[in-house]
């Protein structure tokens, strides 16, 4: 055990002298930096929705560990991901930035998500979470789903992890969805060279194909394992669990499978509360609890699913929900857009709380960088906000003007303060449930602070707000872009010759 261990296991931080001489101003500095740096874990579902969790409004899902978190914690219920499907919003949570900043929305081969042997990822010039906090002596791994880049260049042992076990990309994207997209339509996503889905420990494949059905408790078991070996210094652990997921049906470990209400869905979520409560009892059985804060969130909505549950006559059968937000995973409706989410820092975070301003994923990037005591990159724009004062603070406002909601290159709702307002606006009205004939070319506003689930539209009552959000939409398309409107400040994806498959 080195003399940190033996310091910060004793009862109080009272130096004996000849201690004090042993380490030295320096070593007594840096000890006492290593103490207020929290430990960080950031637990990112996938394709989850807002209302698949008890602590949101499930009634069918069991997660009484989220319950538990929740009320120990600060449920966030204006939390947003700056996408509706997966690449998009994974390099906006490792960046801070919107995925158009960086290139990530999309690209010609793959369109919106990355597909296996791509030789786009997220560029490794772009600077990520990991790399900020390593600034500050981090541990730093990721475990789960990565899918920004599986060629070497784009792994995230390049991006600031120092370690990573996971897949490299979605858990459906297996030689035999290659092999049938390929035959359907056509190999320009070279479907034919898809391989075995890989499980990937650091930069090697270990396992292909990998067995899906444990997935979460291998990755469950892997984050105790990491925590254990760095209980005695500052961590990082991103979890990207692979479940939900994007398989038409969800995996879960015999001891899940058939266990809940709802099937795959059910019985993969109810693991993922498993999974959190392994967690959080390992925090507090070695006694570091109070100094780790634990973020719980998804990337983008349920893909949801027809059909009706006899359990739950509101619920979508089979792919989850995210009532009582409107819409589905995969659009700009808030359904898509709107997160689940809830912070725990026992000792820190006011237990049993709620958070309904405005924050976003990307925000992460500065926040954990201020709580590290470091900060984020001052040489390009950074989209996210610092939100600690949202965290800690009981009044405290959203740092945030302006939100803005694209659907690949295409920029479809603008978001101010209680407003929504969606464009272009006859694309969206053919795609909305309050659509009226005739009023094709009226706006579409909505209060999503008092109307959560966007069914009144009050663009008429308010002229002025649809007038200043139009403006704010045309900043957007300037420097983000929009279809056909390449932006002014926007970055490029990484990008290769020659990828080859990940065997």
């Amino acid at each position: 055990m080195n003399l940190y261990s033996v310091i910060r296991k004793s009862s109080s931080w009272f130096l004996p002298v000849n201690i004090a001489a042993l380490l030295g101003a320096n070593g007594l500095e840096a000890a006492e930096q290593n103490r207020a740096q929290p430990n960080i874990i950031v637990i990112y579902c996938d394709n989850l929705g807002y209302g698949d969790i008890e602590p949101f409004g499930a009634e069918i899902h069991r997660t009484p560990n989220l319950m538990k978190m929740a009320q120990e914690g600060k449920r966030f219920t204006h939390f947003y991901s700056s996408s509706c499907v997966c690449t998009p919003s994974r390099a906006s949570i490792m960046t801070g930035c919107y995925s158009q900043r960086v290139g990530m929305n999309y690209n010609p081969r793959d369109i919106h998500v990355l597909r296996p042997v791509s030789p786009y990822g997220l560029n490794p010039d772009e600077i990520t979470i990991p790399e900020v906090l390593k600034k500050k002596n981090y541990a730093t791994k990721i475990i789960g789903k990565w899918h920004l880049g599986d060629q070497d260049e784009f792994l995230p042992t390049r991006q600031g992890f120092d370690s990573f076990f996971g897949l490299p990309y979605s858990d459906d994207m297996t030689r035999e969805t290659g092999l049938r997209l390929g035959k359907s339509l056509g190999d320009n996503l070279d479907g034919s060279k898809w391989p075995p889905l890989p499980l990937m420990e650091d930069e090697k494949v270990i396992e292909a194909p990998t067995d899906r059905d444990l997935l979460t408790k291998r990755e469950t078991e892997n984050a105790l394992e990491f925590i254990e070996e760095n209980k005695d210094r500052p961590f990082f652990i991103y979890l990207p669990h692979n479940m939900p997921g994007s398989s038409a049906k969800p995996f879960s470990s015999p001891a899940f499978r058939g266990k809940s209400k709802n099937g795959p869905w059910g019985d993969a979520i109810e693991e993922l509360d498993w999974s959190t409560g392994q967690i959080l009892d390992k925090l507090k059985e070695l006694g570091i609890e109070k100094n780790t804060l634990v973020i719980w969130t998804s990337d983008n909505g349920s893909p949801l699913a027809s059909g009706v549950n006899a359990d739950a006559p509101n619920y979508d059968v089979s792919r989850g929900s995210n009532l009582p937000l409107h819409g589905r995973g995969y659009s700009t409706a808030e359904g898509g857009f709107r997160m689940p989410a809830i912070m725990w820092w026992p000792g820190k975070i006011k237990p049993g709380t709620v958070c309904s301003e405005l924050c976003s994923a990307m925000d992460l990037l500065p926040t954990l960088a201020y709580l590290a005591g470091s900060e984020p990159p001052k040489d390009r724009i950074i989209d996210g906000k610092d939100i600690r004062p949202l965290i800690f603070e009981q009044d405290a406002k959203t740092p945030h003007e302006v939100y803005y909601y694209y659907q690949e290159q295409q920029l479809q709702a603008v978001r101010s303060g209680q407003w929504k307002l969606f464009v272009p606006l006859e694309a969206i009205h053919k795609n909305h449930p309050h659509f009226k004939k005739g009023e094709e070319s009226e706006p579409l506003l909505f209060d999503v602070v008092n109307d959560f689930s966007s069914s009144v539209n009050v663009a008429k009552q308010h002229p002025d707000v649809v007038e200043r959000l139009m403006k704010l939409a045309d900043r957007a398309r300037e420097d983000l872009g929009d279809l056909g409107k390449k932006g002014k400040n926007v970055r490029p994806a990484g990008h290769i010759d020659n990828p080859v498959p990940r065997r």
